[in-house]
């Protein structure tokens, strides 16, 4: 694994936040490599930079310094447009708060993935059902968000994460919201399903019992990788 080339790297990633006069350093040259069908977890206290970090991963947010890397492409030098088009179609992501919209039905929230390229057709609805399907959720594709349970939610959030088949999932707290129980379920399904997908997983965790479950461990301290 260790000799191809990654599906994401990124090199000497730095970030600044300014306050006044102040200036807080959150990154400090952040290296990371991740490889086609690897699990990664990240953790480290409140305030170490995680979310930071994925935000830049996932190229919602610029770095001030550092290199990013899609597969072979330099991330950091796309233009906004060409980023936003080119994420949809290399990574998913999944987060502590699900972002399901509330007015659609889980079978809807998962094509979302989908229409944001423009693709809803046949091919796409099957991909879909059969994402509910393989997350244990074959009964509940008319039911809205509020319908379902925590632990479903999150379980549609995992289906809509994969339904473009990404390169890389990036899980930030995805147990956050849920039980001890729900939450081992739901890291167990992320790893069992982008293990079938092929696709990478970065996990933020705060749990070390979730981290031990990845290929390998990593720990963000004071804006830098140990």
């Amino acid at each position: 694994m260790s000799n191809a080339t990654p599906v994401l790297r990124a090199t000497g990633l730095r970030k600044y936040y300014r306050s006044g006069d102040a200036t807080l350093e959150v990154l400090r040259g952040v290296d990371i490599a991740v490889h086609a069908g690897e699990s990664i977890s990240i953790r480290g206290e409140s305030g170490s930079g995680k979310s930071t970090l994925l935000n830049i991963l996932a190229g919602l947010d610029r770095p001030d310094g550092g290199e990013l890397f899609w597969k072979a492409e330099a991330a950091h030098q796309l233009a906004l447009g060409d980023l936003t088009a080119r994420r949809g179609r290399f990574l998913g992501m999944v987060f502590q708060a699900y972002y399901l919209i509330p007015e659609i039905d889980a079978l809807a929230n998962v094509l979302m993935g989908a229409r944001l390229l423009g693709r809803v057709g046949p091919a796409e609805r099957t991909r879909a059902a059969a994402m509910l399907r393989r997350v244990g959720l074959a009964e509940r594709q008319t039911h809205l968000p509020a319908q379902l349970s925590g632990g479903e939610r999150q379980r549609v959030a995992v289906a809509r994460a994969l339904m473009n088949r990404p390169a890389v999932i990036l899980a930030d707290e995805p147990t956050g919201n849920l039980d001890e129980r729900t939450g081992d379920e739901v890291v167990a399904l992320l790893l069992e399903v982008c293990a079938e997908e092929n696709a990478a997983l970065v996990l933020v965790t705060h749990n070390p019992a979730h981290a031990k479950k990845t290929n390998r461990q990593l720990l963000l301290q004071q804006g830098r990788m140990a």
